[in-house]
């Protein structure tokens, strides 16, 4: 009869909230919110840092092009007694036997041209060479000069 009263252990299937207790159950939802907010923090810093320096090359791109109109500007101006271009497309022609001061019309980094006006509107400078920004507005607060 010894071999009646034994009792057969079953064998189960414990679910995680069976097993650790429901503490840990409502625990599971949580770590994977954690993985998720963590993975959101990252692929926003990430992109910040991807758009930040976007935004320093463009910078970059556009001080450089204005460097290049500026010396051209200056050159002109030197060659022809202080008389302002017209345009800066007057810089892109040869004169005669003179190669142009600029091999084509300088753009900032939004493939917008250049800002050109002679005289300057400040008292100080002879001329006004610079970019609208990334905007785009005619004189705006982002201007690059």
């Amino acid at each position: 009869m010894a071999l009646f009263s034994r009792r057969r252990r079953e064998r189960t299937i414990y679910f995680p909230w069976e097993k650790r207790g429901v503490s840990r159950a409502l625990s599971l939802p949580g770590r994977r919110l954690r993985w998720m907010i963590l993975g959101s923090v990252i692929a926003l810093l990430v992109g910040w840092i991807v758009f930040r320096d976007l935004r320093r090359r463009d910078l970059r791109v556009t001080r450089e092009a204005i460097e290049q109109a500026r010396t051209a500007v200056d050159t002109f101006r030197a060659d022809h007694d202080g008389k302002c271009p017209r345009d800066l497309a007057e810089l892109t022609t040869s004169e005669g036997e003179r190669r142009p001061y600029l091999a084509s019309m300088p753009v900032d980094a939004w493939r917008r041209p250049l800002r050109y006006a002679c005289p300057s509107r400040q008292p100080a400078r002879a001329y006004d060479l610079l970019s609208d920004g990334p905007d785009g507005e005619p004189y705006g607060l982002d201007r690059i000069e």
